[in-house]
């Protein structure tokens, strides 16, 4: 049966004409809001996630896109429909179709119906084989997903179950996982044709982001808060990492906006055990406040003896 046709961009709630940055901001904020983590048990949340990523895959992605905009819901056999066409227009032109007229007039020719029909046309024009008898192995289509990742699951690694619809496929992504990368998984994907072998699975990964930290690569960036005397006097301060809060040292002299580096605390590399980024903190020297009025005459001590 024909897919039922579905406006992915009404689903992301952008313009046709919108660009590939704005399609991607609109993602990223539904993608958030109805991410599965933060809506446990709530079916419709599931639902309406997996129809993002779905409009996502198609225009999200500019080839995808062009496909999609040109031939709708038959995108993903682009190159097999649009060779379908245009032998059943040059077969119109001879089998006393008479033109293109017969298929509502106009100069472009659009088949409405199933998918696999345009391609059982060609048994009747002329008697010519059509395109399913022919007996040549071919492989199989392949499939292609999105998947959105928490920070904890790109740090720790996660599995996820994708519903192929007959069969059920558990996942396992390695921690580093990064925005993205492409993970494919050979021969899960449909059927070969004739004795082809089976189509792949490709899975484009995305990632949220974190409220304190920034990835670069494998690398993390965030801010630590030192007060002033320790800034000037040098000492130790907490500093929260991924795998939890540790004491940081702080050399004497310290100015805002200095980078420590930590080595070591960045994300795992994806594929390599054991090995990780660094993180690298950002000094923000906390001024005081509320003084009392012994501190306030030791800065004014302090003031007159550096002038």
């Amino acid at each position: 049966m024909e897919e039922k046709y579905k406006d992915y961009y009404k689903i992301l709630g952008v313009s046709k004409t919108a660009t590939q940055d704005e399609i991607k901001k609109a993602y990223r904020k539904l993608a958030r809001k109805y991410h599965p983590d933060k809506n446990k048990g709530d079916k419709a949340a599931e639902e309406k996630f997996k129809e993002i990523n779905e409009a996502y895959e198609v225009i999200g992605n500019p080839e995808n896109r062009k496909k999609y905009d040109e031939v709708g819901m038959h995108w993903r056999h682009y190159e097999e429909y649009k060779k379908a066409q245009e032998q059943a227009r040059q077969q119109a032109g001879f089998g006393g179709f008479g033109g293109f007229g017969d298929f509502g007039g106009g100069g472009g020719f659009t088949f409405e119906g199933d998918f696999e029909d345009i391609f059982d046309m060609f048994g009747g024009f002329g008697g010519r084989t059509g395109y399913r008898s022919a007996n040549i192995p071919r492989k199989g289509h392949d499939y292609r997903a999105e998947m959105t990742l928490d920070f904890d699951e790109v740090y720790h690694g996660t599995s996820r179950i994708i519903d192929l619809g007959d069969k059920k496929l558990r996942i396992k992504i390695k921690p580093g996982a990064y925005e993205g990368q492409i993970i494919r998984l050979k021969g899960k994907g449909g059927p070969g044709i004739n004795g082809g072998p089976p189509g792949d699975i490709y899975i484009t990964i995305h990632t949220l982001d974190h409220p304190d930290f920034v990835r670069k690569g494998n690398d993390l960036y965030t801010t630590v808060e030192v007060d002033d005397v320790t800034a000037v006097l040098g000492g130790k301060v907490p500093l929260k990492t991924p795998t939890g809060t540790i004491q940081i040292n702080i050399p004497p002299g310290t100015s805002c906006g200095k980078k420590l580096r930590v080595r070591g605390k960045g994300m795992p590399v994806y594929g390599k055990e054991n090995t990780y980024g660094d993180l690298y903190a950002g000094v923000k020297i906390i001024v005081p406040k509320n003084l009392t009025d012994q501190e306030k005459k030791l800065y004014e001590q302090l003031k007159k003896m550096r002038s």
